[in-house]
């Protein structure tokens, strides 16, 4: 069996997740996904959304996902261990290294891992950001 990592904030889900965990998905048996907590997402990105455990409820109903974990806030390679993934799938938008990722993994006795990115989504709604950006000019009101 092959298992599969792919990890995100996944904060307001788009057809870019969508593609993103169904291309992760083709490339093994299993998927596990991380969703990144709360203090993860506001140290590297933006206030979350979405509470954290709402995120992963929602990213684990997604037909590709066979299992989701919030991520924690430490080493991250702390969780690439516990999951023991044969192949980490990340996003084309991630800010990860490839190469600088496999060289972490190798230094840790994990080399046996692929490392692969995703294609980006051509149909994409853009990221989370500019779909925030858009209901704020639009105007929409809670």
């Amino acid at each position: 069996m092959v298992r599969v990592m792919a990890s995100g904030v996944f904060d307001i889900i788009h057809t870019g997740h969508i593609s993103y965990l169904t291309q992760a998905k083709s490339m093994g048996d299993e998927l596990v996904v991380v969703v990144a907590c709360d203090s993860t997402v506001r140290a590297r990105k933006h206030e979350p959304v979405t509470p954290e455990k709402m995120r992963a409820e929602i990213v684990g109903m997604l037909k590709p996902v066979d299992k989701v974990i919030i991520g924690g806030t430490g080493d991250m390679m702390e969780t690439v261990a516990e999951i023991k993934p044969d192949i980490i799938v990340l996003g084309f938008d991630q800010s990860f290294d490839p190469d600088r990722l496999r060289e972490e993994l190798e230094s840790r006795g994990m080399g046996g891992i692929r490392v692969v990115r995703a294609k980006e989504c051509a149909d994409d709604l853009n990221a989370t950001r500019r779909i925030i950006e858009k209901i704020r000019r639009t105007g929409v009101r809670e």
